[in-house]
């Protein structure tokens, strides 16, 4: 099976089982795995760091996962790219993704300039969607990050996507999936995007006001000392 032609897999409906039976992909999938490891537990280091500095962790939460590879092969389709492995590399930035999940929009870039400080990491991209939220109201930070790992015989550099989001915009991202993409809405679509948006901007003034009483707070703690 080591010399499946990624091409074959356009007709066939079992992209699962032959995806993960050829040699080459599944030693592709190995490297994202690793890489998405290594940034995992430098996020984990800087909220051990950062939670004794600070008296608190801050991120409630960090997932990781490899895109499936169903979704790799129909993004490749659906873009025009080549369906091999070195095109993977070249054109996929989202095949390794971590989710870390903050109590505050603060703690975002905090972890975010840490995590990019870092001497083995290369920020290939950055979008804000925090600041420049998207037209249907998501909130989040992206960041796709390139960190090498080390194999046996070689240094490799691997490229993960970190999203950056608070509990309240991953509440909101969580249900506006579930609500608008999953059950393939036809009626009302315009008004419940409409309605959807509003309640993101109302999440992002909570997020700035959750903010303001935490930074109250600390400051009060402060004038005690």
């Amino acid at each position: 099976m080591e010399n499946i032609n990624l091409k074959d897999l356009l007709s066939t409906g079992k992209t699962d089982i032959l995806f993960n039976s050829a040699k080459p992909f599944a030693r592709l999938m190995m490297y994202y795995n690793c890489a998405m490891l290594e940034i995992k537990t430098k996020l984990d280091v800087l909220n051990n760091e950062m939670s004794l500095e600070n008296d608190r962790n801050p991120f409630e939460s960090i997932t990781c996962r490899l895109k499936s590879p169903k979704s790799i092969f129909e993004k490749l389709q659906r873009k025009g790219y080549e369906i091999s492995e070195e095109s993977i590399e070249k054109n996929l930035n989202d095949v390794a993704g971590i989710r870390v999940i903050c109590s505050f929009p603060e703690d975002i870039y905090k972890l975010a300039i840490k995590l990019c400080a870092q001497d083995d990491i290369r920020l290939i991209d950055e979008k804000d969607y925090i600041k420049n939220p998207k037209p249907n109201g998501y909130r989040s930070l992206h960041l796709i990050l390139e960190v090498p790992i080390f194999l046996s015989s070689e240094k490799r550099m691997v490229r993960v996507e970190v999203q950056f989001r608070t509990i309240a915009m991953n509440f909101w991202a969580s249900l506006e999936h579930k609500l608008k993409y999953k059950k393939n809405i036809t009626e009302n679509a315009e008004e419940i995007s409409e309605e959807l948006r509003i309640c993101a901007e109302e999440i992002d003034r909570l997020d700035l006001k959750m903010q303001a009483i935490h930074n109250k707070i600390n400051s009060n703690r402060s004038a005690k000392k």
